[in-house]
């Protein structure tokens, strides 16, 4: 089976998804872009097509209004954009994190390449990491990512990752997320989206604030299941009886995390708490979600149905310390 993941890196311990090639620590960018898969262009080809026509071999025409994106180096086709695409460089995420690496005490700690290169990120450490009570300490990043396909506009989010359990977590208040997205019909901006960003993670203490509350809210058998129907079994808005449950694995799976199972449940900060209901659903997503491979899963934990369950599971979680 063809892996989403072409190629990626990594320092320290294995991710969660369990994917890449380890670095040592405080490599250089160069190195980065080299092991991590980065190391090519994106180029541009107008739209050519040939009209078949009965008794000639046909003509080659072009259609000025679409372009075709492909590597640089494989001459591999990655899609067919429209002229005023703004193309980001795979180097373009990795050069962003230069003077955040050298200067602001950042640290890379993954970057790569997803579905052949239409897609790429790369992820780093900012070192504002709090401790929840019970010892569970919560780390943060800055996930940088972007698409070459019109699937993801370049996106800098503040992340977190619960360190006993290696869970993801994309930081928002207020059921916003504190992310900042550039379309693909601007062009891509690095300082303005660190100025902007900046602002994000200014309200770092807000979001550590209430994880606290969370770790703090204990919740009783009857809260928790309304919880864990609400956020695992939602369709079209609605929650649906029991009997007719289109998620009744998932259901089972979260319960069971929440209430010993998971890594990290039996700390003070989840054990019966706000926090473990959504601890639950987060180790559910990015370690025991059905998926095709851990490439998959990853592309749906930060990207797709898997950051949207999170995200469900943080705005309702945070509904019950309002």
């Amino acid at each position: 089976m063809a892996h989403l993941v072409e190629q990626m890196a990594y320092v320290g311990d294995t991710p969660w998804h369990g994917l890449g090639n380890q670095l040592s620590p405080k490599q250089p960018l160069e190195v980065w872009r080299r092991e991590a898969g980065m190391d090519w262009d994106i180029l541009e080809s107008p739209v050519h097509f040939k009209s078949n026509i009965a008794g000639h071999l046909g003509s080659i025409h072009t259609f000025p209004e679409q372009k075709v994106l492909y590597r640089s180096d494989t001459k591999m086709p990655l899609s067919v954009v429209s002229q005023r695409y703004q193309t980001v460089q795979p180097n373009d995420v990795i050069e962003f994190y230069r003077d955040l690496t050298e200067v602001s005490g950042f640290e890379l700690e993954t970057a790569g390449v997803l579905k052949g290169g239409r897609k790429f990120w790369a992820l780093a450490r900012t070192g504002q990491d709090f401790t929840l009570k019970g010892k569970d300490l919560v780390n943060s990043y800055i996930l940088l990512a972007t698409s070459c396909d019109g699937t993801l506009a370049t996106t800098a989010t503040p992340t977190t990752v619960r360190v006993v359990c290696n869970n993801t977590l994309t930081v928002s208040l207020n059921g916003a997320p504190m992310a900042i997205k550039v379309p693909h019909s601007t062009k891509f901006n690095p300082d303005v989206v660190k100025r902007d960003l900046g602002i994000a993670v200014s309200q770092w203490d807000d979001f550590k604030y209430q994880m606290n509350l969370l770790s703090q809210r204990k919740v009783r058998w009857k809260e928790a299941m309304g919880y864990f129907m609400g956020v695992m079994c939602q369709l079209d808005g609605e929650v649906l009886v029991p009997e007719k449950l289109p998620n009744e694995r998932a259901l089972r799976v979260v319960q069971d995390l929440y209430d010993g199972r998971g890594r990290g449940s039996e700390l003070e900060s989840a054990s019966g708490t706000a926090w473990g209901l959504l601890s639950a659903v987060t180790e559910f997503v990015d370690h025991h979600k059905q998926a095709r491979s851990n490439d998959n899963r990853l592309d749906s934990a930060w990207f797709g149905q898997g950051a949207q369950i999170k995200q469900r599971a943080l705005d309702t979680a945070l509904q019950l310390v309002a």
